[in-house]
């Protein structure tokens, strides 16, 4: 196990974010969906995400057991700053919405670990959320128009726009519940 993360704890974490990430678009939604709008081809948004993906990156490969790969383990760590740097010089499309994907793709990984080995049917939730975001992460990595497709066909209209924020926020409180009650 790589995270010492336990299922109540990944579970009010995870709920916690879904519902801080989810609410600002209830309260003020024409200043979101505009932000939105512009987050794929934002450039500073990316070097963010971006250097936050790298940071956690380099901190699980130097952690982690490699096992009988461990011979491996300080050529990556060279790699991993120079392809870093790669990306920043060389991806400009849509480089926000690919860190994200990244970041969607690393933060599964500690959610299945803490759902995994648990007998509770309630570890599900969790799990079926830690899915999404590896599909999530896979599609904006590897196609990441479809996100700024997603954001526009939420934000074409405001029944969408609440309809969509709700199932996130009921899904939010949903995690936060069973972490309180059952995890």
């Amino acid at each position: 196990m790589i995270y010492d993360l336990d299922l109540q704890t990944a579970g009010m974490v995870a709920g916690s974010l879904l519902l801080l990430a989810t609410l600002p678009g209830f309260f003020k939604p024409a200043l979101i969906q505009n932000w939105l709008k512009r987050f794929p081809r934002s450039g500073i948004a990316g070097i963010v995400l971006l250097s936050l993906v790298l940071v956690w990156s380099f901190w699980l490969l130097a952690t982690m057991e490699m096992g009988e790969f461990s011979s491996f383990r300080r050529p990556l760590l060279i790699a991993l700053p120079i392809g870093y740097f790669l990306v920043l010089r060389f991806v400009d499309e849509f480089l926000a919405v690919r860190a994200l994907g990244i970041l969607c793709l690393l933060a599964a990984e500690p959610l299945l670990d803490a759902a995994f080995f648990r007998y509770e049917s309630s570890r599900l939730v969790l799990t079926v959320f830690a899915y999404l975001l590896i599909v999530a992460g896979i599609m904006w990595v590897t196609m990441p128009y479809l996100q700024r497709d997603q954001i526009n066909w939420s934000a074409r209209n405001n029944m969408r726009w609440w309809f969509v924020h709700g199932i996130v926020v009921l899904y939010g409180v949903a995690l936060l519940a069973l972490a309180v009650t059952f995890y």
